[in-house]
């Protein structure tokens, strides 16, 4: 997919992510997809992207499983792409760039997109709570633990063979 980067040898969570997540177009595609789009025409038409690339990005979010193809159409057969459990894990992640880049990009000008929280009707700000007691976290609260002979990012998502 003309990616640069060799992640094979890291150990770390985020490596790995980048592998499935990190190369140009992915999280627009992922991104209209939690906005309701399915098909390929439709991510064509949004984004503007050659079919090619979008061909290739749909194959590897469908290859890790972030993606799964329902065939809508048999004649001629075509499929339309939802996200699966493991894609819709990805929520969070593209709340927390959209409020990065409304900051730290757009910063004082208006990105046109705000992301607004139903129940109380404020434009959401994301924060990182933990899920055993709630607290919200911030970067000086974490311990990073590493254990020793972890498994590299190589070891469990072994690269395509070369076609």
């Amino acid at each position: 997919m003309g990616r640069t980067a060799d992640y094979s040898r890291q150990s770390c969570s985020i490596a790995a992510t980048l592998e499935v997540i990190g190369d140009p177009w992915t999280l627009l595609v992922i991104r209209d997809a939690f906005n309701g789009v399915t098909r390929f025409e439709q991510w064509q038409e949004n984004l503007g992207v050659a079919r090619n690339v979008l061909a290739a990005r749909l194959k590897s979010l469908v290859q890790h499983g972030v993606l799964e193809p329902r065939l809508y159409s048999e004649r001629p057969p075509r499929n339309e792409y939802v996200l699966t459990a493991k894609g819709k894990d990805l929520y969070g992640v593209l709340v927390t760039l959209h409020a990065w880049g409304a900051r730290h990009v757009y910063g004082d000008a208006d990105s046109g997109i705000d992301m607004v929280h139903k129940s109380c009707g404020h434009t959401l700000e994301p924060r990182i709570a933990c899920a055993a007691c709630g607290e919200i976290v911030k970067p000086r609260d974490l311990a990073l633990t590493r254990a020793e002979n972890r498994p590299t990012v190589g070891d469990v998502l072994p690269r395509e063979e070369a076609a």
